[in-house]
């Protein structure tokens, strides 16, 4: 079976001693956001090697593998999802990786997938439902609000993302303060007029990982107003 296979694949790069690091880098105490989280200990680019091998996974099988416990096997599940949409953007895929947030739980599981699928389906439809997302308890469900607008920002769409960037000013995870400060160092790459504004119309309720994050790429001389403005 091919899902039994892949996993066998993947079980080859298995190493208990970075599995072990992993659990500190991921954050998988108790309270911690990754809590519970479990790992093989592959590299991305392991993972990636399999991804090639089984780009034609049914998405049945993707589902059953994205629920696993262990942190490689929802990775490998995303990649899979990521290249089939790529050649096919299809809303089953899109669907799927709606239904099925709550298993994309950690930082690089939303990175590595949430611009392609989520933002790459939606580039020419509605999107409400990142509004939605943006105001969902779930951590991760936020994070893939913010993360999808990459895809319209590197189309030169900075709106959504603006108005994402607002909602979430006011979100109490350092994860998000991160990606926020991302995006809008990325909405400042593509305009930084726009950028300014924002920072203008928003410093003073920023949190300091946010603006940052935001403005690392400006002059040391602009860092410096920025960040004595609040």
């Amino acid at each position: 079976m091919p899902l039994a296979s892949l996993k066998k694949d993947l079980q080859k790069f298995a190493d208990p001693k970075r599995a072990k690091l992993f659990l500190r880098f991921f954050k998988t105490g108790r309270g911690e956001y990754g809590e519970g989280d479990e790992f093989l200990g592959l590299t991305v680019p392991q993972v990636r090697s399999v991804v090639k091998k089984y780009q034609d996974l049914s998405l049945t099988d993707i589902q059953k593998l994205l629920h696993s416990p262990y942190h490689e096997h929802r990775l490998t599940a995303l990649l899979i999802l990521v290249e089939q949409f790529k050649k096919n953007k299809s809303y089953r895929i899109y669907m799927l990786y709606k239904a099925n947030t709550r298993y994309i739980n950690n930082w690089d599981l939303v990175d590595l997938s949430a611009p392609h699928i989520v933002g790459g389906y939606l580039l020419d439809k509605s999107r409400k439902i990142l509004y939605r997302l943006a105001r969902s308890k779930l951590l991760w469900d936020r994070r893939i609000a913010i993360l999808a607008t990459f895809a319209f920002i590197r189309n030169g769409d900075l709106v959504d993302c603006l108005r994402i960037a607002r909602v979430l000013l006011k979100d109490k995870e350092d994860l998000m303060h991160k990606a926020v400060g991302w995006m809008l160092r990325e909405v400042g790459k593509k305009n930084i007029k726009v950028l300014e504004n924002f920072l203008e119309e928003n410093v003073y309720k920023m949190p300091r990982t946010c603006l940052r994050y935001s403005i690392e790429k400006f002059s040391e001389v602009k860092r410096q107003y920025w960040l004595k403005k609040p």
